[in-house]
């Protein structure tokens, strides 16, 4: 008798585990994340110098409504879902200093990004990108852009007014050049357009006098120009993988690249995996400075 007891109870606990289960997947990713608070202001983290809220990874198609409610928010992290739109409410949240789109399905991003004033960091990368409005280039304080792995072949004309901008990632997309309002922006320190659709870079690369970092690799250019090496503040310049032939007797005025180097994060001259004419693929496996002084021979000869 107590075993049908024992056998009868275990029965009746089975169901109401799985009807509990049931109810948690009528949940919503961000209903289920507030179950413990209530209040979606208790997600809110506080550090020492941001407010910052995070929904990664919770497969979201659209953001809650809530969200836009929460306006004292400094840093917004929203990468790796499914998000196809970007609300216009964005504009809602003035404070924001970071904002993390990356790894979403997004098409465009709406003009209200234009009311973020206080924005420094944009992520978009990992997206589906087709363009990107104007109106970003009203966040004068932005500093960080990454529009990295979407299908962008143009940026606007006016982008060349973000004088603030110090880092810029153009990779994976579909540009056939480098766009003319890039060359304004004075203040680059990092610039990757690596697998694009170059097949030359313009002169006007030498008036990025601030650049350290220049990764064009994985593209189809076909000479490497004088005028980069102007661009004496370089410590990184990445050409590999190109339809390069012959190197200017100039190159030695790069004075801030300390070795030919094959590990894609030194610093350093990357010149690997282009039809380099003879003698150059042996003086580059020799070293920097052997390059360095046969180049300034033949300039003299």
């Amino acid at each position: 008798m107590g075993a049908r007891q024992s056998r009868a109870s275990s029965k009746d606990k089975g169901p109401k585990r799985i009807l509990f289960t049931g109810r948690r997947q009528k949940f919503s990713p961000w209903d289920d994340a507030l179950l413990p608070g209530r209040d979606p202001r208790s997600l809110l983290k506080r550090g020492m110098h941001h407010v910052s809220f995070s929904l990664v990874t919770r497969g979201m198609t659209d953001i809650p409504d809530f969200l836009w409610g929460l306006s004292e928010v400094q840093k917004l992290n929203l990468s790796h879902n499914q998000l196809r739109v970007l609300p216009p409410e964005v504009g809602k949240l003035t404070r924001i200093v970071v904002l993390n789109l990356c790894g979403n399905r997004l098409k465009s991003l709406p003009r209200e990004v234009s009311l973020l004033q206080g924005l420094r960091v944009l992520f978009v990368n990992m997206n589906c990108l087709t363009e990107v409005p104007a109106e970003l280039s009203l966040c004068r304080k932005l500093e960080v852009l990454s529009l990295s792995h979407n299908c962008l072949s143009q940026l606007p004309a006016c982008f060349a007014d973000l004088s603030r901008l110090r880092k810029l990632n153009l990779s994976n997309n579909l540009f056939a050049h480098i766009p003319m309002c890039v060359f304004s922006l004075k203040e680059l320190i990092f610039l990757h357009v690596g697998s694009n659709r170059l097949e030359n870079i313009a002169e006007s690369i030498q008036h990025l006098t601030s650049l350290q970092i220049f990764i064009a690799e994985a593209n189809n250019i076909h000479s490497f120009p004088r005028s980069l090496c102007l661009v004496t503040s370089l410590e990184l310049l990445n050409l590999n993988s190109n339809d390069i032939q012959n190197l200017p007797s100039e190159l030695h005025l790069l004075c801030r690249l300390v070795r030919i180097a094959w590990n894609p994060m030194d610093k350093g001259l990357h010149i690997s995996h282009n039809p380099l004419s003879k003698p150059l693929p042996e003086l580059v496996e020799g070293g920097l400075e052997m390059l360095f002084g046969y180049l300034k021979d033949k300039k003299h000869t």
